[in-house]
């Protein structure tokens, strides 16, 4: 079976470590602990993951160790959530298949033996399989954050769907650590409703050309300042680019406020 893509907000530093934010993050726990059960019976051989937190200058780049380190990048967080482990195995050789298929579509791809899983990665990672079962491989954006390029991105990686590889990219539908809070809520308000209609109502013939120009979208440069946490989304309507999308997790008091969604882009 075709697996399905998902981009999810992952919410803000290793908050599932954190108990004092707990209650404020259950809507999305429980949608990340739900991907399982929403795949049925087909437990993916491997998840690649697409994080706003890992960005390359040259071409793109895939994590490569067969057991990656952990990368705590985040700061001002207690002390024990530097010590967190989230222990999935990599693959090294859906690292170099990701490679060959970015070669294939004429997009330049590097290998990194040493990078280890960011908190992009590792956070949802361990929502959806707690006991780290599931192989982990993270692919880079690009700094120039170029839509176009993203959605090509998305395009060659398409087929390790049809490989029971399942494809996360990782970012947050509204990011702007300076408009949290009262100040961002109608903004992210009127960002999610454009990505509502983008993504649920409009054709997907109109997806790609809407994402191309999201800086017209209502609040966009209020929502996203620096469109690194956008940018998954970008692969992800590539690897999806005739597929029907559910909007899987939904809140409106984010981050004191903030509207936020994550969404399944499946077969149609």
């Amino acid at each position: 079976m075709r697996l399905p893509v998902y981009y999810i907000s992952h919410g803000g530093g290793p908050w599932p470590w954190i108990r004092e934010v707990e209650a404020s993050y259950a809507p999305l726990r429980t949608a990340l602990a739900d991907i399982p059960r929403q795949l049925g019976n087909q437990k993916p051989s491997a998840i690649l993951m697409v994080s706003a937190h890992w960005e390359s200058a040259h071409g793109f780049t895939v994590q490569g160790h067969p057991n990656p380190s952990m990368l705590y990048d985040y700061y001002g967080f207690p002390a024990h959530t530097y010590d967190v482990r989230y222990a999935a195995p990599g693959k090294p050789e859906l690292a170099e298949r990701v490679k060959e298929l970015l070669a294939e579509h004429q997009l330049e791809a590097h290998i990194d033996a040493e990078r280890g899983f960011d908190h992009g990665a590792f956070v949802p990672a361990y929502c959806i399989y707690p006991d780290a079962s599931v192989p982990m491989v993270q692919l880079s954006i690009h700094q120039h954050y170029d839509p176009a390029l993203h959605i090509q991105l998305g395009k060659a990686i398409e087929r390790l769907r049809d490989e029971n590889v399942l494809i996360i990219c990782s970012g947050l539908s509204y990011h702007n650590l300076r408009h949290l809070g009262p100040s961002g809520r109608e903004p992210s308000a009127q960002f999610d409703a454009w990505l509502e209609k983008t993504l649920l109502q409009d054709s997907p013939e109109q997806r790609i050309p809407a994402m191309l120009n999201w800086e017209k979208a209502p609040s966009a440069r209020i929502a996203h300042a620096r469109e690194d946490h956008l940018v998954p989304l970008f692969v992800a309507v590539g690897a999806a680019e005739h597929d029907a999308v559910h909007r899987f997790h939904y809140q409106q008091d984010a981050f004191g406020g903030i509207t936020v969604s994550s969404y399944r882009f499946d077969a149609p």
